[in-house]
């Protein structure tokens, strides 16, 4: 397989992964009835854009690294935000 293969198959499987991340959502919303975002859509989140950022500097597209370096400091922060309110969460049950 040549190297322009495997680099499109690391493509597809970043847009796969990013993809995922919608379907989770939609699942999670359609069993509780309300719209829900599961942790599981930023870890899907941060993977697939990893992945598409690893695609998009091997292509040299500076739109698409600079749309991908956002968005992953954007899931990460959602991720620590979700990480402080669990914690604050147990302290205030603790007191």
């Amino acid at each position: 397989m040549s190297t322009e293969s495997w680099w499109l198959l690391v493509g597809l499987l970043g847009q796969g992964l990013f993809m995922m991340r919608f379907v989770i959502q939609w699942i999670h919303s359609e069993r509780q009835r309300k719209s829900v975002v599961p942790l599981s859509f930023w870890y899907f989140s941060i993977l697939g854009g990893l992945t598409l950022l690893v695609y998009s500097i091997y292509r040299k597209d500076p739109v698409f690294i600079l749309g991908q370096v956002l968005g992953i400091g954007i899931y990460l922060r959602n991720l620590a935000l979700i990480r402080s309110a669990k914690t604050s969460g147990a302290n205030s049950e603790a007191t």
